[in-house]
C-alpha cells in the first residue's frame, strides 16, 4: 500500500489501537534526548504528534514534518503550542521546509519507507548547526529479516505498507559518508530480558562538519 494514501487511513485509529512499535520509540525518544540540550527542532515524521509536544517543552521552536496531511491533521488538533510549526514535506525530495539549520533533527520510524536512506542523511548534515544532533529511531533490522512491516487492519483487512529493509552497516555508512560521528547506539526490546529479536534501534548522531 502506497506510504501517504496508508497514512492518511491509518491515522483514524493510529493513536487508539495498541502499537507496541509506536509506545517504544516514544520512550527511546525521551530517555536518548533527555541527555542533550536543543533549542531548535527539525522533527521528521512527526505523525499524530507523539513526540512533537514533548520537544516543544523543551525547545523553543519545532519544525514538525510529515508525509501525510491526515496524520499532521491529528498532530495539529494535539498539539497548541506557539513554538510548533507543521509542514507537510516528503523527505526524499530536498528539504526546502526547513527556512534554518537547527540544532537537533529527529527522524522515527519512517526510514523504512525510505529507499535512499544516503540522501536523507545528506539533507539531514545540511540542514544542522555545527555540533548538532541526529536522532534516528527505526524498526530493528532483525525485525525486518523476519518479514515485519508497518501494518494496521481496517475493515477490509490487513493494509501491509510499502518498505524497504535498511542493514546496520547501511546506517553506519550513511552517517559516516554525510559527516556524522556516531555518538550512541541503543537497541530496544519488548521485555527487560533482551532475549527475543529487538524491535527498534537506534542512533545518536553529531555533525563532525565544520
Amino acid at each position: 500500500m502506497a506510504v501517504r494514501e496508508a497514512y492518511n487511513t491509518w491515522s483514524a485509529t493510529y493513536d487508539t489501537v495498541e502499537n507496541k512499535t509506536r509506545d517504544l520509540e516514544a520512550r527511546a525518544c525521551r530517555e536518548i534526548l533527555s541527555e542533550i540540550s536543543f533549542e531548535t527542532v527539525i522533527e521528521l515524521g512527526c505523525g499524530t504528534g507523539k513526540n512533537t509536544e514533548w520537544l516543544a517543552r523543551r525547545a523553543k521552536h519545532v519544525t514538525a514534518v510529515d508525509l501525510s496531511e491526515e496524520m499532521q491533521a491529528v498532530a495539529r488538533r494535539k498539539v497548541k503550542a506557539a513554538n510548533v510549526s507543521f509542514e507537510l514535506a516528503d523527505i526524499k525530495a530536498p528539504w526546502g521546509f526547513a527556512s534554518a539549520k537547527a540544532d537537533l533533527i529527529t527522524c522515527s520510524l519512517i526510514l523504512e519507507h525510505v529507499e535512499n536512506l544516503k540522501f536523507v542523511f545528506a539533507q539531514a548534515i545540511e540542514h544542522l548547526n555545527p555540533d548538532g544532533h541526529f536522532y534516528v529511531c527505526e524498526l530493528h533490522p532483525f525485525k525486518q529479516y523476519v518479514g515485519t512491516k508497518a501494518r494496521f487492519e481496517t475493515d477490509d483487512g490487513l493494509q501491509i505498507l510499502e518498505c524497504y529493509t535498511h542493514n546496520v552497516s547501511d546506517y553506519f555508512h550513511s552517517a559516516e559518508k554525510s559527516g556524522f560521528l556516531l555518538v550512541q547506539l541503543e537497541e530496544w526490546f519488548d521485555d527487560e530480558e533482551k532475549v527475543a529479536v529487538p524491535r527498534l534501534i537506534s542512533f545518536l548522531l553529531k555533525n563532525r562538519m565544520p
